[in-house]
């Protein structure tokens, strides 16, 4: 198998913190790989400095076979990056930034305009090409970080929360041409806070929690670590939560999950769905009104809650270096 991304006991210190700890993650070429993790789990910088921009303690990073520590400048020529906010100018218009980024690759000036006029049209952006990008609504930033970071067509793409902030229909329109973008065969490495999206594009995901991987494997593996169904009672009261699950603990397979905000209890399953009837009864006999119930099949947010102990809508990284993080150039660009 030919890998795009291969890393090797990763470690780094940042100060006194020890943010990454003997981290492996490998990219077969061609493929998207998810990085999950809670707050200050590494994610952001495990990509730094997988696209060369932060060196390593120890361990080797290898892209597209290329050792990074002995030739950055040459990974750079490969591999694009969109950092978790769009790096784009607002004066300037959606032309004029991606003939800049054009120009500072050192590409000739006719050149420029025919890969800009190709990027703005595969990303949906050439009718508004001549507008300001200030004028541009969140999600057509997104796409123009994105249309910049393919200018050079690269073999690795790393993509920080991509999607961060974005509505539904935003999301869907990215997750198409990342979709794209692999079927015509680059390389993607994903970090992500949304694990729908991890769902859908990771063809494997690695998790990391306090700068360690506590599980790899595709995401229907990770999701049967997790074991069986889930029922989801949704209480009238929530004063009667702490009543909900003294009983439904004696029935569950685990010890029930309790969302205060939501008055909502969930169980896993020991068997099949037929053991629901009985907790139904057994909550009812007790007085405990139940709203709805649902029963659904473990989903990535409950292979994060297991792994790392905290739910995936918190797990948003703070990661102001990276923030401004922006795709790197090809020659000349080893800074």
């Amino acid at each position: 198998m030919v890998y795009a991304i291969k890393a090797h006991n990763l470690t780094k210190k940042l100060g006194k913190k020890e943010v990454l700890r003997a981290l492996s993650l490998e990219a077969p070429a061609g493929t998207v790989v998810g990085l999950l993790g809670p707050n200050g789990a590494g994610k952001t910088t495990t990509v730094r400095i997988l696209s060369t921009l932060l060196p390593v303690d120890s361990g080797r990073v290898e892209i597209c076979g290329i050792d990074a520590s002995a030739q950055p400048g040459r990974i750079r020529g490969l591999i694009g990056l969109t950092g978790q906010f769009a790096a784009v100018d607002m004066v300037l218009t959606g032309r004029e930034n991606v003939e800049l980024v054009a120009r500072l690759y050192r590409i000739g000036r006719a050149e420029a305009r025919r890969r800009t006029a190709e990027v703005l049209a595969r990303f949906g952006l050439d009718e508004v090409a001549g507008q300001p990008v200030k004028t541009y609504s969140g999600g057509m930033r997104r796409r123009l970080d994105l249309a910049t970071s393919i200018l050079m067509r690269p073999r690795v793409l790393f993509l920080d929360e991509p999607t961060t902030g974005l509505d539904l229909e935003s999301r869907l329109g990215l997750w198409a041409e990342i979709e794209t973008l692999v079927r015509d065969g680059t390389t993607v490495l994903l970090t992500t806070q949304y694990l729908d999206e991890a769902d859908r594009l990771a063809s494997s995901i690695t998790v990391l929690d306090h700068g360690r991987t506590v599980a790899q494997g595709s995401p229907t593996e990770l999701k049967s670590r997790v074991g069986g169904d889930r029922v989801e009672f949704v209480l009238a009261d929530p004063a009667q939560i702490d009543t909900a699950v003294s009983l439904l603990r004696t029935v569950g397979e685990q010890e029930p999950v309790v969302d205060r905000s939501l008055a909502q209890v969930t169980v896993r399953l020991g068997g099949d769905v037929s053991a629901v009837a009985e907790m139904l009864r057994q909550l009812r006999d007790t007085d405990v009104q139940v709203v709805t119930h649902v029963v659904r099949q473990p989903t990535l947010d409950d292979v994060f809650l297991a792994l790392t102990g905290s739910r995936a809508a918190a797990a948003a990284e703070e990661a102001p270096a990276a923030r401004n993080g922006r795709r790197t150039a090809g020659k000349g660009a080893d800074r």
